[in-house]
């Protein structure tokens, strides 16, 4: 069981915020405003009355997350979408048109793209709820000035570690903010292996370690009716490569997003907050403090691989 503090958080969102001065220079007067904010969080009687949560870690899973994040997922203003997608889709452009893997496609933003760069398409995701906006959303793809038809997209309902697929099937694979749910990360990339053509390439997104730590935990109400949390698995750098190394991947770009500055309002606290297992969103309590501590920090990591070609 893991003990949830709103109290906790915000204190350690303002510890973060003073190490980051001390290391980038902050001035007296942000010191000085960081500890008086500590001290009235301290006195906070909303804080201190029945504060926190215990909730079991992995009591709900990512489809019943997605279930309902589906619908609105991808609309603007996510900032970890708006700083990986970028990136994705310009190593995307950089790669030969062939047959591609979107694994855990989600709403099908990243398939749409591929489609439209001329690559016939498998979309594959575990989430009927995410895969429901995918059918939506591949109609109107946006297409490239040099195609004048949508290639053939193929969307089917599996898990990443048993993908429908027969061996040296696909060109590409790409799969974006997905593995973070995987607790294998071994045993995923070595299906992508599995897929892929000698020479195919392998392009990766992930929540990155250091916002993983950051940000408040995923919490909803678990089928028990209890306090839950979504199990997840940030990881440093460096297991990537040595789960993908091995494999016969060779590395051919990796790029580190960071958080844009975060634009948060102060808002008086209510007198009595909405239960610890209701909204976690509660940044806007120390905005100054959260912007200091969260803005410009690694927020996704992009991997490409390219798979050895024994020819």
């Amino acid at each position: 069981m893991i003990h949830l503090s709103r109290l906790g958080y915000l204190l350690g969102l303002e510890g973060v915020a003073l190490l980051r001065g001390f290391r980038e220079g902050a001035d007296r007067e942000f010191v000085e405003a960081r500890i008086g904010e500590i001290r009235a969080l301290l006195d906070d009687p909303a804080l201190a009355e029945a504060d926190g949560v215990t909730a079991e870690p992995g009591a709900i899973s990512s489809g019943d997350v997605y279930r309902t994040w589906a619908s609105h997922y991808d609309t603007p203003g996510n900032q970890m979408i708006d700083s990986e997608q970028p990136v994705v889709r310009r190593v995307l452009d950089g790669l030969p048109v062939g047959v591609a893997l979107d694994a855990a496609c989600g709403t099908g933003r990243h398939t749409a793209y591929l489609a439209g760069l001329g690559h016939q398409v498998i979309g594959v995701d575990g989430s009927p709820e995410m895969l429901a906006q995918a059918k939506t959303r591949l109609p109107g793809a946006h297409l490239s000035q040099a195609r004048t038809r949508l290639p053939g997209v193929r969307l089917s309902q599996a898990d990443v570690n048993r993908l429908p697929l027969p061996d040296d099937a696909v060109d590409t694979v790409v799969c974006a903010l997905a593995l973070v749910h995987v607790p294998d990360l071994g045993a995923v990339l070595a299906e992508f292996a599995r897929v892929l053509r000698p020479g195919g390439h392998l392009v990766i997104s992930d929540p990155h370690l250091l916002s993983g730590y950051l940000q408040p935990r995923t919490l909803r109400t678990g089928p028990d009716g209890l306090p839950a949390l979504l199990a997840d698995h940030y990881r440093p750098l460096s297991d990537y490569l040595a789960a993908a190394l091995p494999l016969g991947f060779q590395v051919r770009h990796c790029e580190e997003p960071r958080r844009p500055p975060l634009r948060l309002h102060p808002a008086t606290p209510p007198p009595n907050p909405p239960p610890p297992h209701g909204s976690w969103d509660i940044m806007h309590w120390c905005p100054e403090a959260a912007f200091a501590a969260l803005s410009g920090i690694p927020i996704v990591v992009i991997w490409h691989f390219q798979l050895a070609n024994d020819e």
